[in-house]
Protein backbone atom coordinates (compact mmCIF):
# COMPACT_ATOMS: atom_id res chain seq x y z
CA UNK A 1 0.00 0.00 0.00
CA UNK A 2 1.47 3.35 -0.99
CA UNK A 3 1.56 6.25 1.38
CA UNK A 4 -0.67 9.21 0.60
CA UNK A 5 1.09 12.21 -0.80
CA UNK A 6 1.39 15.26 1.39
CA UNK A 7 -1.36 17.72 0.64
CA UNK A 8 0.01 20.34 -1.69
CA UNK A 9 -1.26 23.89 -1.14
CA UNK A 10 -3.53 24.98 -3.95
CA UNK A 11 -1.90 27.51 -6.28
CA UNK A 12 -3.69 30.82 -6.66
CA UNK A 13 -4.76 31.72 -10.17
CA UNK A 14 -2.71 34.19 -12.15
CA UNK A 15 -5.69 36.51 -12.47
CA UNK A 16 -6.07 36.62 -8.69
CA UNK A 17 -2.35 37.42 -8.27
CA UNK A 18 -2.52 40.21 -10.86
CA UNK A 19 -5.68 41.64 -9.31
CA UNK A 20 -4.06 41.61 -5.85
CA UNK A 21 -0.95 43.36 -7.23
CA UNK A 22 -3.07 46.08 -8.87
CA UNK A 23 -5.05 46.65 -5.68
CA UNK A 24 -1.85 46.71 -3.62
CA UNK A 25 -0.27 49.26 -5.94
CA UNK A 26 -3.24 51.64 -5.88
CA UNK A 27 -3.63 51.25 -2.11
CA UNK A 28 -0.01 51.94 -1.17
CA UNK A 29 0.39 54.66 -3.82
CA UNK A 30 -2.66 56.51 -2.50
CA UNK A 31 -1.75 56.16 1.18
CA UNK A 32 1.92 57.05 0.66
CA UNK A 33 0.97 59.90 -1.69
CA UNK A 34 -1.34 61.52 0.83
CA UNK A 35 1.14 61.08 3.70
CA UNK A 36 4.07 62.51 1.76
CA UNK A 37 1.90 65.32 0.36
CA UNK A 38 0.86 66.22 3.91
CA UNK A 39 4.50 66.76 4.87
CA UNK A 40 5.71 68.19 1.53
CA UNK A 41 2.79 70.57 0.96
CA UNK A 42 1.58 68.84 -2.18
CA UNK A 43 -2.10 68.47 -1.30
CA UNK A 44 -4.65 69.89 -3.72
CA UNK A 45 -8.43 70.11 -3.74
CA UNK A 46 -8.55 66.96 -5.93
CA UNK A 47 -5.99 64.96 -3.91
CA UNK A 48 -2.26 65.45 -4.16
CA UNK A 49 0.37 66.52 -6.68
CA UNK A 50 3.98 65.63 -6.09
CA UNK A 51 7.04 66.52 -8.14
CA UNK A 52 10.73 65.91 -7.70
CA UNK A 53 11.99 64.47 -4.43
CA UNK A 54 8.53 63.91 -2.83
CA UNK A 55 7.43 61.89 -5.87
CA UNK A 56 10.63 59.86 -5.65
CA UNK A 57 9.92 59.18 -1.97
CA UNK A 58 6.43 57.88 -2.81
CA UNK A 59 7.77 55.49 -5.45
CA UNK A 60 10.50 54.32 -3.06
CA UNK A 61 7.80 53.58 -0.45
CA UNK A 62 5.77 51.62 -3.02
CA UNK A 63 8.80 49.51 -3.96
CA UNK A 64 9.73 48.93 -0.31
CA UNK A 65 6.14 47.92 0.47
CA UNK A 66 6.26 45.11 -2.07
CA UNK A 67 9.74 43.94 -1.07
CA UNK A 68 9.21 44.00 2.69
CA UNK A 69 5.72 42.52 2.73
CA UNK A 70 6.52 39.70 0.30
CA UNK A 71 9.88 38.77 1.76
CA UNK A 72 9.41 39.28 5.48
CA UNK A 73 5.67 39.29 6.17
CA UNK A 74 4.44 36.44 3.98
CA UNK A 75 2.64 38.48 1.34
CA UNK A 76 1.16 41.89 0.73
CA UNK A 77 -2.13 43.04 2.20
CA UNK A 78 -4.28 42.14 -0.80
CA UNK A 79 -2.37 38.92 -1.48
CA UNK A 80 -3.39 37.80 1.98
CA UNK A 81 -6.98 39.03 1.67
CA UNK A 82 -7.50 37.38 -1.73
CA UNK A 83 -5.49 34.26 -0.96
CA UNK A 84 -3.10 34.96 -3.82
CA UNK A 85 0.19 33.95 -2.23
Amino acid sequence: MSQPEAAQPKQASTARKVFAAILDFFFIFTVAGYVVAQFAGGQTAEGFELKGAPAFVVFAIVILYFIVFRRFLGGTLFQRLLGAR
